[in-house]
């Protein structure tokens, strides 16, 4: 298993419980793939660097993950295909 660190972005228009509730979908969906969420970071309402689809402000969320590669292509499929999230991007964490 390896380490990644998962950013995604949330519409800022999204409201708080259905923000609660897309955090935990894709915290469940990487340990139903055999994965485990070390650590969820809320970082909160930000500027984003540029405008997309003319927004100017994004929710970020950081997850800390330990997992399998297909335990991440699924997350990232399901967040490609929310309307919710803007972005999102995964790393390897090399530490």
């Amino acid at each position: 298993m390896r380490k990644y660190e998962l950013l995604y972005i949330i519409r800022p228009s999204v409201d708080e419980e259905a923000k609660k509730a897309l955090i935990e979908r894709f915290n469940n969906v990487i340990t139903e793939n055999g994965g485990t969420v070390e650590k969820t970071t809320d970082m909160g309402k930000r500027r984003l660097a540029y405008e997309i689809n003319k927004m100017r402000e994004g929710h970020y969320v950081l997850l800390n993950i330990t997992a399998e590669p297909k335990a991440i292509q699924e997350t990232e499929r399901l967040m490609k295909i929310s309307d919710d999230v803007v972005r999102q991007m995964t790393t390897k964490d090399e530490r």
